[in-house]
């Protein structure tokens, strides 16, 4: 009796000291090639956070500049760009280039909301300071955020790209009609036209009647099984395209069969980064698509 019940006391400690010990660590996966930036608060307040994916070749070619594409809601964007890049980059269809996905530093953001103060160019009513401040984003992408890429990580001024979807997508648009000098090509996959009343189709005709020109590459997506409403907004802005006649600007439409709302952000990307890059591209005389 007395050895049986030592046996179960040892049993017990020995499962005492099983169930003591930490599981084991596994490091956390993560990208390579990148880091994050936060930055200083601005004067409006934002304290932004950059996902920046450097190529390759950054380090051996320490006198090299890079193109660069810039994406709206890098938190949630920022890895797909990245993943596409990587096997379009080895295929040599896009030329080697710096991601930078556009966030906000700190934890258990609500993107959601966060995002409308910056995305949306238009308020949603006249009282909401919330909202509407696309301008002011795009100004501190010019005052703050561009130069700390080309100081500190050997951006290329004369070759800068931008891509979102949805308001990102509109605010890409917005960007464009605004400043069209900043960037040279511009990925909108699926575009919230509809915001305000497709208000940036009349900001896309007032541009045209200007008759300056733009002088860039454009690439607009809708998704086939996106919200009918939504996907006949981004349907009027393709059809208006080739009415407008922006000189200058190269453009292709696309819609992505089968895909809803944020599913065809994958597609949409990596068509519109071999479309947009096209020129620079080492081995592709035509894109395919």
């Amino acid at each position: 009796m007395k050895r049986f019940v030592l046996t179960l006391a040892l049993l017990f400690s020995a499962l005492q000291a099983q169930a003591a010990d930490p599981a084991p660590a596994y490091p956390p996966h993560t990208i390579p090639n990148t880091l994050l930036r936060a930055l200083p608060k601005n004067a409006d307040g934002r304290t932004y956070q950059l996902h920046i994916h450097l190529p390759a070749s950054f380090a051996k070619e320490p006198k090299r500049r890079y193109p660069v594409l810039y994406v709206t809601d890098g938190y949630w964007d920022f890895a797909t760009i990245v993943s596409s890049y990587n096997n379009l980059a080895y295929d040599k269809v896009v030329p080697e280039f710096i991601t930078v996905g556009l966030g906000y530093a700190g934890d258990n953001l609500d993107y959601g909301a966060m995002r409308n103060w910056e995305l949306l160019p238009i308020r949603q009513n006249p009282l909401a300071t919330t909202t509407g401040n696309a301008d002011k984003f795009i100004a501190s992408l010019e005052k703050d955020i561009f130069p700390l890429l080309e100081r500190e990580y050997r951006a290329d001024p004369a070759q800068r790209f931008l891509a979102g979807s949805s308001l990102g997508g509109l605010f890409t648009l917005h960007a464009m009609y605004t400043k069209p000098q900043l960037f040279q090509g511009y990925i909108a996959a699926s575009p919230a036209i509809v915001v305000g009343g497709d208000w940036i189709i009349g900001q896309a005709k007032a541009y045209a009647a200007s008759g300056k020109p733009i002088k860039a590459r454009l690439y607009v997506t809708g998704a086939e099984a996106e919200w009918p409403a939504f996907l006949a907004g981004i349907k009027r802005y393709q059809a208006l395209l080739p009415e407008l006649k922006h000189p200058e600007l190269v453009w292709q439409n696309r819609t992505i069969d089968g895909e809803r709302h944020a599913g065809t952000k994958a597609e949409s990307y990596t068509r519109g980064m071999r479309f947009v890059f096209e020129p620079l591209a080492p081995e592709t005389g035509k894109s395919k698509d």
